[in-house]
């Protein structure tokens, strides 16, 4: 177990992947989302954010079901996924009143605004996402100062869905749990988005929740599998050539949940020189949670061209990331 949790290179996939959802954004915030380079390669199939969030719910699900089997307690699980979300969370929140009135346009004092005082707890609610401030950023083609948390709620969403799994006191039957969620999961966002794409559910809406929670079902399956599986390097150049494949002919969004989960854990596992990166420490949920307003904020003061707010905004994203883990994420987990 050790090895498993030194020895491998998610820190460094998820710094990747993070990085991918800043060049999404970064072409959306300017009003070019349809310039996108992914988008353009795979004829509109697929953005690299919806690479990385398909990254960092496929991971999620395999070592969220692991840290769900070394929970003593349901108790102790929650504590654990409280600490890992919620204290960076609420400091960027804390951050974000702070450097709101800067930007504030409206005809009265921010603070007679009510989606002001609401934008704290209602985002750290997760279920209530608020994403503009009325008067803030009014004249940019989005007008949220943090778009990028409507995810989070799905993802806490999905580490209560594990819990159906602690209740399952065999391990061995965990797999036919796993294979069943995954295959009904697999039916209904193929078959089912049509009756329940736009369903709502405590803030959630039907498509994210069957796309992004395949991804983390995905990962909880593969985590019932034996972790040999992933050394297999043919099976992982299968994947990849089946991926590669199914875009090229307009089929990727059959075989994406399964496919990329596999290859993603797959790299991850790979043993290579990436694994050091983990002595830096995980800024990957921190450039997550600051790379939206850092955009919006120069693009609000500057109007960069793409190339510049890509390079300004990765820069200080990953500047703050890394902040946000060695000063906070990393201290509150800690106490777990």
């Amino acid at each position: 177990m050790n090895r498993q949790r030194h020895h491998n290179n998610f820190d460094f996939l998820r710094f990747v992947f993070a990085s991918f959802v800043i060049i999404t954004h970064s072409f959306a915030l300017l009003g070019m989302e349809k310039k996108e380079w992914m988008l353009g390669i795979t004829n509109g199939q697929i953005s690299f954010s919806q690479l990385g969030l398909a990254g960092f719910f496929t991971i999620s699900g395999y070592f969220i079901y692991k840290s769900m089997l070394r929970s003593d307690s349901v108790l102790h699980y929650l504590k654990k996924r409280v600490l890992r979300l919620f204290p960076a969370l609420l400091v960027v929140l804390l951050l974000s009143l702070v450097v709101l009135p800067f930007f504030y346009r409206g005809d009265k004092s921010i603070f007679n605004e009510f989606g002001y005082w609401t934008y704290l707890p209602y985002n750290l609610s997760l279920y209530l996402f608020q994403g503009p401030v009325e008067g803030v950023f009014n004249s940019l083609p989005y007008r949220s100062f943090n778009g990028s948390l409507w995810t989070i709620r799905y993802e806490f969403s999905m580490y209560l869905f594990v819990l159906l799994f602690f209740f399952i006191k065999k391990a061995r039957y965990h797999r036919f749990l796993a294979t069943f969620l995954l295959i009904l999961w697999y039916v209904i966002f193929t078959f089912g988005m049509n009756r329940f794409g736009a369903s709502n559910f405590l803030g959630m809406t039907g498509y994210p929740l069957f796309n992004l929670g395949g991804y983390f079902v995905a990962g909880i399956f593969l985590g019932t599998l034996q972790r040999k599986l992933f050394n297999d390097k043919r099976l992982l150049l299968f994947a990849l050539i089946l991926l590669v494949v199914s875009a090229y002919y307009g089929m990727y969004g059959y075989v994406k949940h399964v496919a990329l989960s596999f290859l993603i854990l797959g790299l991850g596992f790979w043993e290579s020189k990436l694994a050091y990166f983990k002595d830096y420490g995980d800024p990957s949920y921190g450039i997550y949670i600051y790379a939206f307003p850092i955009q919006q904020i120069l693009i609000y003061c500057f109007s960069p061209s793409l190339e510049i707010l890509l390079l300004g905004s990765f820069s200080l994203a990953v500047f703050f990331g890394y902040i946000s883990w060695h000063l906070i994420e990393k201290r509150a987990l800690s106490i777990k």
